[in-house]
């Protein structure tokens, strides 16, 4: 069977410079790492990549954990990871939860028993104290999505109440005053955050909120789908809705157009997150942005130089990045000089 020294002979190189290609390639030259590769593709060197990382006492491994791979703000975070963590020499394990508490903690459990080298916790419904036994482990630990404050863990996250207000803003000057809500799963602090949001907003303006225009949804298409159904048949018909993200808010559009309701003539609707699929639904979505892929990105980089930092006293970075409006046509915006890219 091949082996590292094998491939430094092959290549002329030594045993450290090979290391360097499967660990870190970005200190490599282009010429030399190429030449390496090539040698490694043709007598089939297949590395252990949890073996090979010993001894720095590291797998070179990280893992991303995330609630739900359907939602396409998650498979953008994962994209931004993934594409530092292989330019950085790094594997990368993605873990779906699917929201289960349970399945959360097993992960959790399996990637400490792997002595994984790092891992981002993308919107936990993990407890707090769950969170911080994560860092006892010898596991460096970075959040996204969310901050637990003054604790010495890392951050990458955004405002989501700010975001809320954004959109309820957004359909308050456009002259809408009836506005409903479709809110995410309260598992979630994103979506609590959101909620509060919402209220706010809504108080700062002096406009009532009618307890039956706030529908819970569970973050997914079919769930925005049957809150509209709910509001459609209200006694009062809203004359907006803010859904806390765009997959409910794709779900509302069709369920309105269902029961005969134009939208936005009769019924605009705003979104959260700003997805692919927002740009392509009839009207064109209005929501508000956060970079995920880029937070995603950020993320990643952060972890990695505390995975590979000497310094044991290390400080803890907390990113922030803000929500944008992007306006499009599901709110019967008329003038869009004011899109934001």
């Amino acid at each position: 069977m091949a082996n590292i020294r094998e491939v430094a002979k092959l290549a002329g190189v030594s045993v450290a410079t090979v290391s360097r290609v499967l660990n870190h390639p970005e200190r490599v030259s282009d010429k030399t790492r190429k030449k390496i590769d090539k040698i490694i593709e043709q007598i089939g060197f297949s590395p252990n990549v949890f073996a090979r990382g010993l001894n720095f006492n590291r797998s070179n491994t990280i893992a991303l954990i995330i609630p739900d791979i359907k939602n396409p703000v998650y498979t953008e975070i994962a994209r931004g990871v993934e594409n530092i963590a292989h330019k950085k020499g790094y594997n990368l394990l993605l873990c779906n939860t699917e929201k289960d508490l349970k399945k959360e903690r097993r992960y959790v459990k399996m990637l400490i028993d792997k002595k994984i080298d790092g891992v981002i916790l993308a919107h936990t419904v993990l407890p707090p104290e769950e969170v911080k036994e994560i860092t006892n482990e010898n596991v460096k630990l970075l959040l996204f999505g969310f901050n637990i404050i003054n604790e010495n863990i890392s951050s990458v996250y955004s405002n989501f109440k700010e975001g809320a207000k954004l959109a309820i803003n957004h359909l308050i000057n456009l002259g809408y005053k009836n506005i409903a809500y479709i809110a995410g799963s309260e598992n979630h602090s994103e979506n609590r955050d959101k909620t509060q949001g919402f209220l706010e907003a809504m108080k700062e303006h002096n406009i009532p909120v009618h307890s039956k225009h706030i529908v819970q949804g569970n973050d997914d298409i079919d769930s925005g789908y049957l809150a509209a159904l709910r509001l459609s048949k209200s006694e009062i018909l809203p004359d907006a809705v803010f859904a806390s993200n765009d997959l409910m808010a794709i779900g509302a559009i069709s369920a309105l157009k269902n029961e005969g309701l134009r939208v936005p003539e009769d019924v605009a609707i705003i979104g959260y997150d700003n997805i692919d699929m927002a740009d392509l639904v009839e009207p064109k979505l209005t929501t508000v942005a956060w970079p995920v892929y880029k937070m995603g990105v950020i993320a990643t980089r952060i972890l990695l130089e505390e995975i590979e930092s000497t310094d044991e006293e290390n400080m803890a970075q907390n990113i922030f990045l803000h929500p944008k409006l992007k306006i499009r046509k599901s709110c019967g915006h008329e003038d869009r000089v004011s899109e934001i890219f």
